[in-house]
């Protein structure tokens, strides 16, 4: 097996190890580094293929979960692929997890049965009180390559209904955030179908999450994502949250990047940050 998630790391000795010559890059990531180390004691490196986003912040919203959340509760959640297929006769494109060629009729089950891994483990691990057994259920899940891609496909899936509810707000005059213009003023996706096709089916193939998709993902599992981005060290962009008006009741994950590519993760808070 591979873990997916590495084991912890104190955050400066990482940066130590990744940052050790004094150009002005390596600079700035020390820098952004210790900024973090004020917040957090360690770091763990997240596996860097095109899921890392989608890995990051599932592990992340996991790690902390101490319920399910509202959405995940609904009745007619596990009905949104059949729904949607109704609908969209487009969505029978849907990239499957590295399987091509296979039937409309098995393409909505084979999400919806992804859809219904999600709740179950999100409802199992939040349901865990004691912090190392709950840590120990994410790691084990975080090992189980069959489980966790199937989790990604279901969170590519929710970011693809998200995008579709935000499309049709719109052209029915309903007020929508700013980042769904910009979603969709890309040549590459102007509407949800070009979305799909060009975007959400690569990611984890051929790409990952572009910034833009940040918001998307955030607005998908109504988290907010907090993002120290290094490179931008000493800018106002430095520490990103998506979306970055959210709402007061979703809960926080935060990710650490590099590049805006590839994303780890910060644990431990320290004891005066919590206070």
């Amino acid at each position: 097996y591979k873990l997916s998630v590495a084991p912890e790391m104190d955050v400066m000795e990482y940066c130590r190890k990744e940052w050790r010559g004094n150009t002005p890059v390596a600079k700035r990531m020390r820098k952004g580094y210790e900024a973090v180390a004020q917040k957090f004691a360690s770091i763990r490196r997240v596996r860097g293929d095109n899921y890392c986003a989608l890995r990051a912040t599932l592990f992340q919203a996991l790690s902390q979960a101490t319920q399910l959340p509202s959405w995940l509760q609904s009745e007619d959640f596990t009905m949104l692929p059949e729904d949607l297929l109704s609908k969209y006769d487009w969505i029978k494109h849907w990239q499957l997890k590295q399987k091509l060629g296979r039937k409309m009729g098995e393409i909505s089950d084979e999400i919806k049965d992804y859809l219904i891994l999600l709740r179950k483990k999100w409802k199992n691990i939040s349901e865990i009180k004691d912090p190392i057994e709950k840590q120990e259920a994410c790691d084990k899940l975080f090992k189980n390559e069959e489980e966790e891609y199937s989790l990604y496909e279901a969170l590519k899936f929710l970011m693809l209904n998200t995008a579709i509810e935000l499309y049709n707000d719109d052209k029915n005059g309903r007020r929508v955030p700013v980042f769904s213009w910009l979603l969709f003023a890309r040549d590459t996706s102007s509407n949800p179908c070009q979305l799909m096709h060009n975007h959400l089916n690569h990611i984890g193939h051929s790409g990952g999450l572009e910034q833009v998709e940040m918001f998307l993902l955030a607005y998908a599992l109504q988290y907010t994502i907090q993002v120290y981005r290094l490179y931008k060290y000493s800018t106002d962009e430095f520490i990103t949250l998506y979306p970055n008006d959210p709402e007061e009741d979703w809960p926080v994950v935060t990710l650490i990047t590099e590049d805006d590519r590839h994303y780890n993760i910060p644990v431990r808070m320290c004891q005066e940050t919590m206070l």
